[in-house]
């Protein structure tokens, strides 16, 4: 690929930011800062819009969470302090940044099963490893309206060739951006 076409390739674009934030961590006292975090994490939410209609409630949702995250970083510098703040305050319930961070927690995991998946699925289809991935991280958290309406969605996914060209890879980078974000990407939110 054109060293020109580089910048505008979100996969590379996302793996070297958790690449980042895992150094940062590994190198650190065990926690992460906020505004890092939630730069790389809003990195993520172009691959939401990639997968088209069925997963377009995650990229709204997500979206907002890291808005609300960004925000809370002028009192948090921290996940760690985030967490702690909400704790203190009493407020973990539905709505606080300690909830909207497990949100974000969930999304990032979603797109770590679906590239895991992905990387061991051959063929062209994307309904299989996405199933999986929903199934695994947000279905149990989702009622039977939502489990079936992106059971629908999942026939309207594009194909994995499709969503390459979406995110301008190719396989060959590809597989080398997916695993890169799968390894860096767990580390980041495992402390949350």
């Amino acid at each position: 690929m054109a060293a020109n076409t580089q910048t505008n390739m979100p996969l590379r674009q996302i793996a070297v930011a958790f690449e980042e934030l895992a150094l940062a961590l590994k190198s650190g006292n065990g926690d992460i800062q906020l505004v890092p975090f939630c730069r790389a994490s809003s990195r993520v939410s172009v691959l939401f819009g990639c997968l088209g209609i069925a997963f377009k409630f995650a990229e709204k949702d997500f979206v907002d969470k890291i808005q609300s995250l960004t925000e809370a970083s002028s009192s948090s510098a921290t996940l760690q302090a985030l967490v702690e703040l909400d704790i203190k305050s009493g407020s973990m319930r539905g709505g606080s940044y300690s909830n909207n961070l497990l949100l974000v927690k969930r999304g990032l995991d979603m797109v770590k099963v679906l590239f895991e998946k992905l990387l061991v699925t051959g063929g062209n289809s994307l309904k299989d490893p996405a199933s999986v991935a929903y199934a695994r991280v947000l279905a149990p958290h989702h009622g039977w309206a939502i489990r079936k309406a992106v059971a629908a969605g999942m026939y309207t996914l594009p194909t994995k060739s499709q969503l390459l060209k979406k995110l301008n890879q190719d396989e060959a980078s590809a597989r080398v951006h997916m695993p890169k974000l799968c390894k860096c990407i767990g580390p980041c939110y495992t402390i949350c």
